[in-house]
């Protein structure tokens, strides 16, 4: 059973301030992600704040211009305040508040924290270099950065008493992050380029003629960088269909935040399949009244009726 409006209030003063630094750092570092969990309910929300700082954090440490045996030391670290708020052993007055407030989340919610460990281990990949020869290589890196969320998300969402096919819903959660971590591949190809960074497989860009990779506003000479893009948009568009099964098995309002925030991502994902060069040019985004409308249908439950009426069909 989710916490209530009045659990949250009688809340600690200390771990209310934890969950008041991790929103700031939420609603500050990650405008889609903050849009979409506005649609929770108090507890949740605040529980997802705690999340998303958790891994903001590991993040900035892979991000970060330090040397890559010193990201590995802090990843470490990190890994090791992890392992303190599995076990139980941070207080309420812990000097670090993204502990205290994800040690609070991780008590009232069924929250897989081994799937951080897998965020962990995926920034390190990106710390050691690693690159990715095929799709399935891609793919294992995806399910530690974005999959893994998606797993750890649902534990704080649950799902809705009597969903059918519930069993399934870990699955379905870890497709829909693949989806919206390729979406995010695509969108910061230029970045992560001028990061030394390459994510689309290799063979993917040898087949386009990509393998010089993307220096500037301008794809390779005689390359096909639009048709890479279209194969990219087509990847992800699947495994959106199959990670949207997830949306009729959650109550109202966690279907609308997972709505919201895989819509901002499909809507992404149509303008840079119009327009394959503009991630060349410079960061792809939505206007807000763009996500506002993305919020307000998955407010009202259109994408879950629809979802789960392609669902039943396929049952039929």
């Amino acid at each position: 059973m989710s916490p209530t409006v009045e659990d949250s209030i009688s809340l600690p003063a200390p771990v209310l301030a934890a969950y008041s630094y991790c929103e700031t750092v939420t609603g500050s570092e990650a405008r889609n992600f903050a849009y979409g969990i506005r649609l929770l309910p108090v507890a949740e929300r605040r529980a997802m704040s705690a999340l998303y700082a958790f891994s903001r954090r590991v993040d900035d440490i892979g991000d970060g211009t330090l040397a890559p045996e010193v990201k590995a030391d802090r990843l470490g670290a990190t890994r090791d305040i992890l392992d303190r708020i599995r076990d139980g052993k941070v207080d309420e007055d812990d000097t670090d508040p993204v502990a205290v407030a994800l040690a609070d989340a991780a008590r009232r919610f069924p929250i897989p924290l081994g799937g951080l460990d897998e965020l962990i281990d995926g920034v390190l990949m990106d710390v050691k270099g690693v690159t990715y020869e095929t799709w399935g290589d891609l793919k294992l890196y995806c399910r530690c950065v974005a999959g893994a969320i998606g797993r750890l998300s649902l534990g704080i969402f649950g799902t809705a008493p009597g969903a059918p096919q519930a069993d399934r819903a870990p699955e379905y959660a870890d497709t829909l992050g693949l989806a919206l971590q390729l979406t995010n591949i695509l969108r910061d190809v230029r970045e992560d380029a001028g990061n030394g960074r390459t994510y689309l497989p290799a063979d993917d860009l040898a087949k386009f003629g990509c393998s010089e990779g993307f220096d500037g506003p301008h794809p390779p000479a005689g390359s096909d960088f639009p048709g890479l893009v279209h194969f990219e948009v087509r990847r992800a568009r699947a495994l959106f269909a199959e990670g949207y099964r997830l949306l009729p098995m959650l109550d109202r309002r966690s279907g609308a935040c997972v709505a919201a925030m895989a819509g901002i991502y499909r809507r992404l994902l149509d303008r840079i399949e119009r327009d394959p060069l503009a991630v060349l040019r410079g960061r792809v985004s939505l206007p807000g009244h763009e996500k506002a409308y993305v919020a307000v249908r998955g407010l009202s439950g259109f994408d879950a009726r629809q979802i789960g009426r392609q669902a039943g069909r396929r049952r039929a």
